[in-house]
């Protein structure tokens, strides 16, 4: 799973959620790669907590679903790892000075995909024939 930017020219230098959450200097361009911690929102807009091991603090990363893939915000979940570049904004909602603002281009860097748990469970039942037997004796659900 990537949100990426529209922007061209040099690599953006990667910056962690500690750095982030004490900058002063705000409507700035950031890249982030981290873990989903949590994800709310409505039909609108998506507000996601991504930690990644700086600070035992979050960052949160605002998502405006209309511009992000639906099949690409399913895979949102938490646990999973993502890469965010936006702008570092100042928050309008309490709790944090900064939240990130997300944008997204069109194409994925390195067709790389993020595995969520069901895809695990799905390429376990593939390499072992006999987990979907065992399933079935022990009366056990994954396919939630």
């Amino acid at each position: 799973m990537y949100f990426c930017s529209l922007l061209k020219g040099t690599p953006m230098k990667r910056s962690n959620v500690k750095a982030l959450l004490s900058s002063t200097e705000t409507n700035r361009d950031v890249l982030l790669k981290g873990w989903v911690r949590t994800r709310r929102g409505n039909n609108q807009v998506a507000f996601i907590a991504v930690n990644d091991g700086t600070t035992i603090h979050n960052i949160q990363v605002v998502a405006d679903l209309a511009s992000f893939p639906e099949e690409t915000m399913k895979r949102v979940t938490t646990g999973s790892s993502i890469r965010v570049t936006g702008k570092l904004v100042e928050s309008m909602g309490k709790g944090q000075k900064v939240e990130i603002q997300a944008e997204v281009s069109e194409k994925e860097p390195n067709g790389k995909r993020i595995y969520t748990e069901q895809d695990k469970l799905e390429f376990l039942q593939k390499k072992n024939p006999e987990l979907a037997k065992l399933k079935t004796r022990f009366n056990l659900d994954f396919d939630d």
